[in-house]
């Protein structure tokens, strides 16, 4: 992490990286481009565009997907790159070191993001401490650190336990002035009174931080849904009695068939425990976690299974550069530059089209960087 490094990109799960560039694909101006789509009237684009936008508070869209889906793919390629490295016969202690200097880079990397650039002054009380990266950081160390050192069953139990502790913490537990099990205003609940008590510097709203503390803890069962996952398709598993691997297309469909089931455990919980995305409820862990495994089974079967690759071309070019592609679209304003180069033509020419085409360029722009970076394998390691 923390360099540009060239890549050969061979014996690679090509559906694991599609998947992440679909996923990345959304955040970097799909939203943008339906919204597009939306003020032209396109039919149905404005039932999109309205999914492209997160839920207030409880409820759930398909916008609330795109970043658990994020932590899940990091997990699952943990799930492979750990595992790889331990048959290769590395030594466990410098690979928790490297997990260590990644989580760390990052997690600073991403203070830097959620603070535009750093502030000296008053940094104690002024600094956002959490945000995207930051939260990718812990939950990717947390799940390595597990798939290193600890058996695969135990790692469940610790996912369930998570789950089952937070439902507990915040249903039972009293917020002072509010009660207990109190979901509205966001201020009543106790994962955000945590955060006000524990959670140091500035915080996303005034009383709490979206990207909180106590709600990294399910996010990391996110991330470890990630790791089973991949855990599953990378291992041959024997089916007592028959002797030889469970074939690639059962290990598809089974996933698929867990996604399912985890789905509606999800919004059988969301009943008592509402699924929200902004206190990263267990119900909402059960339901983007299980949406995400079928996704992923999905996009198996497709690439790796029947073979199909050319259509997920323009997903595997994000995908090899995620994390270079959202660090660049935050850092370098596309839109705004061909804004202020082509702002009065294009209200002039384009008329209602003008959104459309600025999201079409941006996104174009930023595709065409990861493109000649593709050809020349030259890759953002993290």
């Amino acid at each position: 992490m923390g360099k540009i490094q060239r890549s050969t990109q061979n014996n690679r799960v090509l559906s694991l990286d599609a998947l992440r560039g679909f996923n990345m694909f959304w955040i970097i101006g799909g939203e943008k481009l339906a919204d597009g789509l939306a003020r032209l009237k396109f039919p149905g684009a404005h039932f999109v565009a309205v999914q492209l936008n997160h839920s207030d508070w409880n409820g759930f869209t398909f916008y609330d997907l795109i970043y658990p889906m994020f932590i899940f793919v990091a997990g699952v390629s943990v799930a492979f790159s750990i595992k790889r490295h331990l048959e290769q016969g590395d030594n466990p202690i410098r690979i928790l070191g490297r997990i260590l200097k990644r989580t760390l880079l990052l997690f600073l990397l991403g203070v830097y993001m959620s603070n535009s650039g750093l502030d000296i002054h008053g940094w104690l009380t002024n600094i956002r401490w959490m945000g995207v990266l930051q939260r990718i950081a812990l939950c990717y160390c947390g799940t390595a650190i597990m798939v290193l050192f600890i058996r695969v069953r135990h790692q469940a139990a610790i996912a369930v336990a998570i789950l089952i502790a937070y439902w507990l913490l915040l249903k039972f537990t009293i917020v002072p002035g509010f009660g207990a099990g109190v979901w509205n205003p966001p201020e009543a609940n106790f994962a955000n009174y945590f955060d006000r008590l524990f959670l140091p510097g500035r915080l996303y709203y005034d009383t709490w931080d979206v990207q909180g503390l106590l709600s990294t803890f399910p996010a990391l069962v996110t991330c470890q849904m990630g790791v089973f996952s991949g855990f599953w398709l990378r291992k041959d598993w024997k089916v007592i009695g028959r002797g030889k691997p469970i074939a690639k297309k059962e290990k598809a469909i089974l996933l698929a068939l867990a996604g399912i089931l985890l789905v509606g455990l999800g919004i059988l919980w969301g009943l008592d425990f509402p699924i929200n995305k902004k206190i990263w409820t267990s119900s909402f862990v059960l339901l983007t976690g299980g949406l995400s495994t079928i996704i992923m089974a999905l996009f198996y079967w497709i690439i790796d299974i029947v073979g199909y690759k050319k259509w997920a071309f323009p997903f595997i070019v994000i995908g090899l550069n995620s994390i270079f592609i959202y660090l660049a679209m935050n850092i370098i304003p596309f839109d705004k530059i061909l804004n202020s180069l082509f702002g009065r033509e294009l209200t002039i020419y384009l008329g209602a089209w003008q959104t459309f085409f600025l999201a079409l360029s941006t996104l174009a722009a930023g595709w065409f960087i990861l493109y000649l970076m593709y050809k020349r394998k030259i890759f953002l390691r993290l």
